[in-house]
């Protein structure tokens, strides 16, 4: 007998839900090879498309989706200014693992929040992957999280409600990985 090795994917690309065809809108750049395993789920019936705010992070981004063969829009851009039509997206996702998020005051994060809704058709979705919960062996080296990231999760499913997204909800806190989800009404 015959046995294949399958390769599995990655865990935010298993949670967004990407499929063949699909528009997807990235925003931010935590980890290039995640962004391009993303953007390989929409095929060439798709669109894919990362937002970043600096040349280093379009650079890398560049780098990595030359060198996986996929031709991808890397736009760099203010949060709050997304150069993106109105309903151009089925799903954006944001990479806020290294702090995309918090690193924005309340006023700048919700103006965001209005311009990924705004880029969503009716319907689309929006899901955030920030740092979860430390996993493993190597969680039991590292201080333990404040009390407050139970705070934080409920604030990003807080601020996805107050930005029009609803059932905004946290998805999964896995493999040190926070996942939330909101729809555009």
């Amino acid at each position: 007998m015959f046995l294949r090795k399958t390769r599995l994917e990655p865990l935010p690309v298993t949670m967004s839900a990407v499929r063949m065809g699909e528009r997807v809108l990235q925003v931010g750049l935590d980890d290039a090879a995640i962004a391009t395993a993303i953007a390989a789920k929409v095929g060439l019936s798709g669109n894919a498309a990362i937002a970043v705010t600096d040349e280093s992070a379009a650079a890398r981004a560049q780098s990595a989706t030359a060198n996986a063969g996929l031709l991808v829009d890397i736009k760099v851009t203010a949060l709050a200014s997304l150069p993106f039509d109105s309903d151009a997206f089925d799903l954006v996702v944001v990479h806020a693992v290294r702090g995309l998020l918090a690193s924005l005051d309340a006023d700048a994060r919700m103006a965001a929040m209005r311009e990924w809704r705004r880029v969503l058709r009716h319907g689309g979705r929006v899901m955030t992957i920030e740092a979860g919960t430390a996993t493993g062996i190597g969680s039991m080296f590292k201080q333990s999280r404040d009390a407050g990231s139970s705070d934080a999760s409920a604030g990003i499913v807080a601020s996805l409600q107050s930005a029009g997204f609803r059932s905004a909800r946290m998805l999964a806190d896995r493999e040190g990985l926070k996942f939330a989800e909101g729809i555009k009404s």
